[in-house]
């Protein structure tokens, strides 16, 4: 092969971003006749926007012909959307895969619908993803891959649903009862009759999402991601915890923790499931409270994170702080944010609910940093330009953005509003420390029964517990007796 030809090969060759377009420029690909290799007439050798192949018909057992476009959905990542039909017996389906690997940590969304406009929210929901409808009671289990939205979701389970309900009525009038009864409160909730209810996407393999608006506020819209299980690593075909890994220290029970001291232990990396090394760290933050900073690093597959935990007891009331950021060195205050704390900035029209990010002790400029950069991957993934979004959001989406850097670069005034029902972030004073920050304010609140809820407290029984124990123990001796 000549330098030219070579030269040739390596034009040709497509990139990760080059096969995986938008939805936008597949569509005017299609319109400029590229669709099923319409490009190649004229001997071009272009990529085939949509892939046609041959295969079998697992209704009829005759040849069908399968469907496959590579694409990206803005605000997620890269996706295979496939269709099959045959011409034979009319069979027909269609499904979606996520093109990329298994992410480090699984994720759960959760979306308050409160208006008729929250049913076209776009839902991609993997065959590892399990759906529920919590006001509802219905919950679909792991099965096949959709791309659709919140009201195709729900019509295609009322749908599922009342299949068989004539044989039901007949066979099992009970359960004919309670589904009918499900199906009319779907209808309802379909008419908009219900609001407000929510729906809740679980995936472990952390390729499902529900797409988010700039509109959102604090509880409209949630993100968790979070540690796969054992059983769960399992079912997505990881590899298992290597048995020889040893999951203690050396360390005593007795022995306690000495601050500005780094402790490392063995872990187990949450995205190869190879060994790796937590270091941990305890840091005394001046006239607040003791913390702890964790960092997690893989040699293998390159996965880091850090997070920081708070301890002590719960305290009886929440905290709520405020922040006026009105020249550039409040940008460097040192600010903690844990885990349980939400954070709002109105003139920056920002929500971020708890949980989100974690736990971070960094600056002002480096949390604003860290949302940016989180929420510009997801809106723009992979450097695309967001070409397919309608051009009234992308306008939102560019005003937001905008504003969000003339914040971090100290060119806007903004507050910052931190509220944590576990009194538990901080943020750094500029004056003596028995003095007043006139920048902060700080004023404790009573926590809500949802917020109670969410943190487990209502479960927590801390006084008269024994007696629970003794009477349920006598239960059970007096079954086995019985």
């Amino acid at each position: 092969m000549s330098a030219n030809d070579q030269q040739d090969a390596t034009n040709k060759t497509l990139s990760s971003s080059e096969f995986f377009e938008t939805i936008g420029q597949k569509a005017s690909q299609t319109t400029n006749g590229q669709v099923n290799g319409a490009g190649q007439e004229n001997g071009e050798d272009e990529p085939k926007v949509v892939e046609e192949i041959e295969s079998l018909c697992m209704n009829c057992h005759e040849n069908g012909m399968t469907r496959m476009m590579l694409t990206m959905i803005p605000y997620f990542r890269e996706v295979i959307i496939m269709s099959f039909s045959c011409e034979h017996c009319h069979f027909a389906n269609t499904e979606i895969q996520a093109a990329g690997t298994i992410q480090p940590r699984g994720s759960r969304y959760e979306l308050r619908l409160n208006e008729m406009e929250d049913f076209a929210r776009t839902v991609v929901k993997s065959d590892n993803a399990v759906v529920k409808f919590i006001e509802l009671d219905v919950e679909v289990p792991a099965g096949r891959g959709q791309l659709t939205n919140v009201e195709g979701l729900l019509s295609s389970i009322i749908d599922d649903l009342e299949l068989g309900q004539e044989a039901r009525k007949e066979q099992a009038p009970e359960i004919h009862g309670k589904i009918a009864e499900i199906i009319t409160k779907g209808r309802s909730m379909l008419a908009g009759n219900d609001f407000p209810f929510r729906v809740s996407l679980d995936d472990p393999s952390g390729n499902s999402w529900i797409s988010p608006d700039i509109k959102d506020g604090v509880g409209k819209w949630y993100k968790r991601d979070y540690v796969r299980t054992p059983e769960q690593n399992a079912a997505l075909g990881l590899a298992a915890q290597d048995p020889n890994v040893i999951d203690a220290t050396t360390t005593s029970p007795e022995d306690n923790i000495i601050p500005d001291t780094v402790y490392s232990f063995p872990a187990t990396c949450p995205g190869c499931m190879h060994p790796c090394t937590t270091n941990m760290k305890m840091v005394d933050i001046p006239h607040f409270k003791a913390v702890v900073l964790m960092s997690t690093a893989c040699e293998d597959c390159g996965y880091k994170s850090n997070d920081v935990k708070t301890g002590g007891e719960i305290p009886e009331l929440g905290k709520k702080i405020s922040l006026k950021v009105d020249e550039a060195v409040d940008l460097a205050r040192d600010i903690l944010k844990s885990e349980s704390c939400a954070l709002e900035c109105p003139e920056l029209s920002l929500h971020v609910n708890p949980g989100t990010l974690g736990g971070r002790f960094t600056t002002v400029e480096g949390l604003l940093t860290q949302v940016r950069t989180d929420l510009h991957n997801q809106i723009f993934q992979s450097g695309e330009s967001g070409d397919s979004l309608a051009v009234g959001e992308k306008s939102k989406w560019d005003e937001f953005f905008s504003g969000l850097d003339a914040a971090i670069k100290g060119e806007k005034k903004f507050t910052i509003i931190l509220t944590d029902p576990l009194a538990s972030s901080y943020v750094q004073k500029l004056v003596d420390p028995d003095q007043d920050d006139p920048q902060i304010t700080s004023e404790d609140y009573t926590r809500t029964h949802e917020e109670e809820e969410d943190l487990g407290l209502l479960d927590m029984k801390t006084e008269g517990y024994e007696q629970d124990a003794a009477a349920t123990t006598n239960g059970e001796d007096a079954a086995k007796e019985s």
